[in-house]
């Protein structure tokens, strides 16, 4: 085929006419004027920006700060401060060797961990994606064709009607020159959403690890109260004998026995309660810690050798940068503000540098071939002039999430504040109540003592041992209750105080977000 398409070519091909010198192009020249035209590009860049219209397009929300929700002010640094920071261990406190390896199990174990973790591993894949963006590009490609050129097509004989193969191997390379800052914001965002994405799996951690000790210190406070109601029915049976004892003598009637038997069945009914109540707590334990029919068993004084931990007595400086979901709203609003920068550098021209290199033939014999080298590289510049409203309307919509990110912000921040307080208030209240119930529960065990002794000398009723009965009691419960509310609310504060999280990231400043 080659040999048959030689002449051809000659025949039907006039020569061209030759150039002298002076006709042919200079290399230097060519070169200089194509850097010349690039400069002058690069140089109205500013200009063409004009085509672009993003006037009256903002974010008005304002973050808030600490002084705005009345917090003290946060001491310069190195100053010592009076409240201890929370360990990150801060369960150990309470010195239960068993709801040590529960929260432990639990962190291990959780499926909701294992969710949050895979969303932090997503965030982290983002952020990478996003940074390749900043950097240039080279691919390579080869391609290899058996072609029929079309013989009415606008190739020339010998290639018009002729079936031949060909060949193109290139190194193409991409760099799209970030002049307005686009593909910046866009990582970011991209760092703000993956740090707001490790804040959330921290507050899930630290909701976990509160939700099982809260729950445990719920097992151990119906142990506690089944302790009591089997405590009852025991007082309550030893009573029924007494009474028998009284009415065989002939010193009570039938109407005091059958009252004293009475409050058996509303004994043992209540045990069953207790009893209902542990099943279904250890299930929920169970469902915390990922192990069904957890096989959990506790000691009778579980709740009195449970330790309390200590806690502040008023809000500390301190405690927006302590909390992990304050800090992924934070970054959430970081996150959105540089959404809204990528919005506006796409209102600006953008800029791409090219370039390749390789070999192309027609018929592979030649494919290697000195001729078959081929080059380019160049600029090109793209400019949005009218697009009927998208980018407007894209600057509108991340502004208005920016707006969203900052609300959701000052609300975590209201949240965080109302929080903290209440456990800091209740923490107060409960020991106070807790004085004045062992003075109360002193007073009822005295008065039921008496009247059991004044009934069984026959100097008392038994509506007096009842009375005196359903007083003690109710005091008997209500030191379970405040035990266990006391240990609660530790749990809680632990929980509203960050419950240990230490956050290693930087965002913004408030001012510096809204202002954006």
């Amino acid at each position: 085929m080659k040999n048959q398409l030689t002449p051809s070519l000659t025949a039907s091909t006039p020569a061209p006419a030759a150039r002298s010198d002076a006709d042919q192009p200079s290399p230097l020249k060519g070169a200089a004027l194509y850097f010349a035209t690039l400069a002058l590009a690069i140089a109205a860049l500013p200009g063409l920006t004009g085509c672009a219209d993003m006037s009256g397009i903002a974010s008005h929300a304002q973050m808030r700060d600490a002084a705005s929700l009345g917090l003290p002010a946060a001491p310069p640094p190195g100053t010592l401060q009076v409240d201890a920071a929370v360990p990150a261990d801060w369960w150990r406190g309470f010195g239960d060797a068993q709801l040590n390896a529960l929260i432990d199990r639990a962190l291990a174990q959780s499926p909701n961990l294992k969710v949050a973790e895979a969303r932090v591993a997503k965030a982290n894949a983002f952020t990478e994606t996003a940074r390749a963006a900043t950097g240039p590009r080279l691919n390579s490609s080869l391609d290899v064709n058996r072609q029929l050129y079309s013989a009415n097509g606008p190739y020339p004989p010998p290639l018009a009607g002729s079936t031949l193969n060909s060949g193109t191997a290139r190194l193409t390379g991409s760099w799209e020159i970030d002049f307005f800052g686009e593909h910046r914001a866009a990582l970011q965002s991209a760092l703000g959403t993956a740090n707001a994405a490790q804040a959330e799996a921290q507050s899930a951690r630290l909701l976990l690890a509160a939700n099982v000790a809260r729950n445990y210190i719920q097992l151990a406070r119906l142990q506690a109260q089944l302790g009591v109601a089997e405590r009852t029915l025991a007082q309550r049976s030893e009573t029924l004998q007494l009474v028998k004892d009284r009415v065989a003598a002939g010193l009570d009637t039938q109407l005091e026995q059958r009252q004293s038997e009475g409050g058996l069945p509303e004994a043992r009914q209540q045990i069953e309660a207790l009893r209902e109540q542990m099943a279904l707590t250890r299930n929920a334990l169970g469902a915390l810690v990922g192990e069904p029919n957890l096989p959990l068993a506790l000691e009778d004084q579980a709740l009195a050798a449970i330790h309390s931990i200590a806690t502040p007595a008023q809000l500390p400086a301190d405690l927006l940068g302590r909390r992990p979901d304050v800090a992924a709203a934070r970054w959430r609003v970081e996150a959105s503000a540089q959404n809204v920068a990528v919005a506006r550098a796409q209102f600006y021209p953008n800029v791409n540098l090219t370039a390749f290199v390789g070999l192309s033939s027609i018929g592979l014999d030649r494919f290697v071939q000195a001729g078959s080298k081929e080059w380019g590289a160049g600029p090109a510049i793209r400019l949005p002039i009218f697009d009927s409203g998208r980018l407007r309307a894209n600057l509108r919509g991340q502004s208005a999430d920016l707006d969203a990110a900052v609300g959701s912000y000052n609300a975590a921040l209201l949240d965080a504040v109302h929080d903290a307080a209440d456990q800091i208030a209740s923490a107060a209240a409960i020991d106070r109540q807790a004085a004045e119930q062992r003075q109360a529960e002193a007073a009822a065990e005295s008065t039921w003592a008496i009247a059991r002794q004044r009934y069984q000398a026959g100097l008392g009723t038994y509506l007096s041992v009842l009375a005196a009965e359903t007083t003690v009691l109710a005091q008997r419960r209500q030191a379970v209750d405040l035990a266990a509310r006391r240990l609660d609310n530790q749990v809680a504060l632990m929980r509203a105080l960050g419950g240990g999280w230490q956050d290693t990231t930087v965002p913004a400043a408030p001012g510096a977000v809204a202002a954006r």
